[in-house]
């Protein structure tokens, strides 16, 4: 079960015009915000990646709004895992359950998922916070994952999980974002 105080969220190379094309973009983007506020409310560390942003351009603008104070892990590998910086900064969250949101889902999400489970990490993805280009593709990366042993949530199931309390302020704040 995921706790708030054992789970990091890792946001996987939401950028520029490929963020856009995405299957269901819109719907994406909205539950990647939700996400990375929720994870502030809960006192979550949230560790965010862009994939070559010289070339692919920024994270989406709606998304880094949702993150002041915070900077991109920028990388060139597909998985998160094979950039040195974001393993260091994994590790020193001191947490070993990893929530995962991002595109594409069939490649920097599944490789990533792949190499966490590989080093002894437990991993959910946010079935409604990743995509790729094709449903097809969004399909089978979550199939592939879920063959590796990874579980699979939703950025609601997930927040109301870590919460595990129906009272306080942040569960007016959790319910509010997710309305």
């Amino acid at each position: 079960m995921l706790t708030k105080e054992d789970t990091v969220l890792v946001l996987i190379d939401i950028q520029g015009r490929l963020a856009e094309i995405v299957h269901d973009s819109e719907f994406v983007i909205s539950n990647i915000v939700k996400s990375a506020e929720g994870a502030q409310i809960l006192g979550l560390p949230v560790l965010w990646l862009e994939q070559y942003p010289k070339g692919l351009g920024p994270t989406v603008e709606k998304i880094t709004k949702s993150l002041p104070n915070q900077k991109p892990i920028e990388k060139i590998t597909f998985s998160a895992y094979d950039t040195p910086e974001f393993v260091e900064q994994l590790e020193a969250t001191g947490r070993k359950k990893v929530l995962l949101a991002g595109i594409e889902t069939h490649i920097c999400v599944y490789q990533t998922a792949a190499h966490l489970i590989h080093n002894g990490y437990e991993v959910e993805v946010l079935a409604d916070c990743v995509s790729s280009r094709t449903e097809k593709s969004h399909q089978i990366g979550l199939q592939k994952m879920m063959q590796l042993g990874v579980k699979v949530t939703t950025v609601e199931m997930a927040l109301f999980e870590m919460l595990q309390i129906a009272k306080g302020d942040q569960f007016k704040a959790i319910s509010k974002l997710v309305k």
